[in-house]
């Protein structure tokens, strides 16, 4: 049997239920992500695409201001602050009902995105960059998205190496954990980290064994929308035409326990999210 789901997601002053799993928009406001660089750099595009995305049925919107492609460069703090401060400052009061996430490993940008009202900090380092990160969402009573990576992602598809990734994953899972329970923070959301780091051959063992992670009872995320794993599966594929490949990845997440999925293609995501449940909790047999 496997280990009961945490079905209430306590982010500030909103509650996700996560009985039916929650679909994550991609706003990324950045001159140079993979998939859509440069499309949400001006404000009004941006909160265009928010609502957009929010009309779709996302429930989270997680916004970025620095790229994490392999290969990207980093910047500076006020340029990842002048990306996303002020669109969060507009976001957040015209759609009170939504979770909004900053997408940062830099403390000074998590803790004014939470004074602008953000709900959830979305780490691709994991605490490895700002271990800060575990007081400021306990105090805040921000969620917390722990995601496994190694290096930095200029370097982190350098020939990465495990001796077994699942274990690696479920290792460093267990002392974040202990270490974001101690700090004191509630709500804490578990990301192995799709593409960080990580070969197709790695990827596909996370994926086949999403299981092995439903033991520490935290909700799970994924994030596979448009990423090189599938282009590389289907020939090549440029991102653009990885949808159906992305939405194949995530309903099958779902079915092994993703309870979050982080996505580009908001509608469709939504779609395959109601075709799931309508299917997992329809139980009555035809007469």
């Amino acid at each position: 049997m496997k280990p009961s789901h945490r079905t209430l997601l306590e982010c500030r002053n909103i509650t996700l239920l996560l009985s039916k799993p929650k679909v994550m928009g991609i706003l990324n406001a950045t001159p140079d992500s993979f998939s859509d660089g440069g499309e949400y750099l001006d404000r009004d595009a941006a909160l265009q695409r928010i609502d957009e995305m929010v009309e779709e049925g996302a429930r989270i919107i997680d916004i970025g201001g620095e790229s994490t492609r392999p290969g990207s460069e980093p910047v500076s703090a006020e340029e990842e602050i002048g990306r996303t401060i002020p669109l969060l400052k507009e976001a957040v009061p015209r759609h009170k009902e939504i979770v909004f996430s900053i997408d940062t490993t830099k403390y000074e940008v998590a803790r004014l995105a939470l004074e602008a009202g953000a709900h959830m900090v979305n780490d691709v380092s994991g605490l490895r960059k700002e271990p800060r990160f575990a007081e400021l969402c306990a105090d805040s009573g921000a969620a917390y998205v722990c995601m496994h990576s190694i290096a930095d992602p200029k370097t982190m598809q350098d020939k990465p190496e495990y001796e077994d990734v699942i274990d690696e994953i479920t290792r460093f899972f267990e002392e974040r954990s202990e270490r974001l329970e101690k700090a004191g923070v509630e709500s804490v959301i578990l990301d192995p980290g799709i593409g960080f780091g990580k070969t197709l051959d790695h990827n596909l063992a996370i994926l086949a064994n999403l299981e092995s992670f439903l033991p520490f009872r935290r909700p799970l995320l994924i994030g596979a929308s448009r990423k090189s794993m599938i282009g590389q599966i289907l020939g090549n594929r440029p991102a653009e035409d990885r949808l159906i490949g992305t939405i194949s990845v995530h309903y099958h997440s779902m079915m092994l326990g993703a309870q979050i999925l982080r996505v580009h293609d908001v509608k469709e995501a939504v779609d395959s999210v109601e075709i799931y449940h309508a299917i997992k909790t329809h139980t009555t047999l035809p007469a």
